[in-house]
């Protein structure tokens, strides 16, 4: 799996203890060092079937500076793409990624049921 997350984050940081207390193995990915790219952002986006506003970091300084809240209605699914991938910390985190789902943001009863699903 795949776990990408901005280590100053303390949801991102609750996230990685889940992950550990629940004996996951995963792959850590810093998003402001690396930025998801247009394909990965696309894929995540399928596999987690939550609407693709969900992907941008609303509380986040950038956010509020490109006034995003005003405009992302006014936007294409590409443009939006290609906003994200531009700026790691324009993207909701943490994101765990894995072949069946891709949970964006850390919600403890969504990340449970996921992998209640996964492993049975």
């Amino acid at each position: 799996m795949l776990f990408v997350w901005y280590p100053k984050c303390t949801t991102c940081q609750k996230a990685k203890r889940w992950l550990e207390k629940n004996d996951v193995s995963f792959e850590e990915r810093h998003i402001k060092e690396e930025n998801p790219t247009i394909d990965e952002l696309r894929e995540w986006h399928r596999l987690s079937g939550v609407p693709l506003k969900r992907f941008f970091n609303t509380n986040g300084l950038r956010y509020k500076e490109l006034q995003l809240k005003d405009r992302l209605a006014s936007m294409s699914e590409e443009e939006q793409y290609a906003l994200l991938a531009s700026d790691g910390l324009l993207v909701k985190r943490p994101i765990l990624v894995s072949r069946e789902f891709a949970l964006v943001g850390f919600k403890e009863e969504e990340w449970e049921k996921a992998f209640a699903g996964s492993r049975g």
